[in-house]
C-alpha cells in the first residue's frame, strides 16, 4: 500500500471473508468499500464468498480524487495519503476499472461524484435501500 501498489489478492480475499463472516449474524448485506479493485478479485470473490447484487461507481475527475485524499490525508494518519502515492494509486485504479465495469454492466451503477455530499447520498440510498428491504 505504501507503494501505490495492491495488496495480494488472497490476502483481501480473506479479510473480507473473515469479516463478513463476524458480522453475518447481526447484518443485512453488505457493502465493500473500494472492491473488487480488479477482475480477477470479483471473479474469486463471487467464486469463493458470495455474489455479487450491485456494484457502485463513483465517478470523479482525477484532481477532484487527489484533492480529497490529500484532504484525508491531514486527519487519517495514513503513510499512503501523499501525492505521489496517491497518483500512483490513480494510475493502478486506471489501470484496472474499465475490466471491473465490463465485468458487471448490468450490476453496475454509475454516480457522479462531483456534486455536493446529500446529493451523492441520495442517490446512493435509492440503490441501496431496495436491496436491503
Amino acid at each position: 500500500m505504501e507503494r501505490g501498489e495492491l495488496v495480494p489478492l488472497e490476502v483481501v480475499l480473506d479479510l473480507i471473508r473473515e469479516a463478513m463472516l463476524a458480522a453475518l449474524p447481526t447484518s443485512k448485506g453488505f457493502l465493500i468499500d473500494g472492491y473488487p479493485r480488479e477482475r480477477e478479485q470479483g471473479i474469486l470473490f463471487e467464486k469463493n464468498i458470495a455474489p455479487v447484487s450491485l456494484v457502485l461507481f463513483f465517478d470523479a475527475s482525477e484532481k477532484t480524487l487527489v484533492d480529497r485524499l490529500l484532504g484525508r490525508a491531514k486527519t487519517s494518519g495514513r503513510v499512503d495519503d501523499n501525492e505521489e502515492t496517491i497518483k500512483k494509486r490513480l494510475v493502478t485504479f486506471n489501470t484496472h476499472t474499465d475490466q471491473v465495469i465490463q465485468q458487471y454492466t448490468e450490476k453496475v451503477k454509475k454516480i457522479n461524484a462531483e456534486r455536493e455530499v446529500e446529493e451523492i447520498f441520495s442517490e446512493v440510498t435509492s440503490y441501496l435501500d431496495p436491496i436491503v428491504a
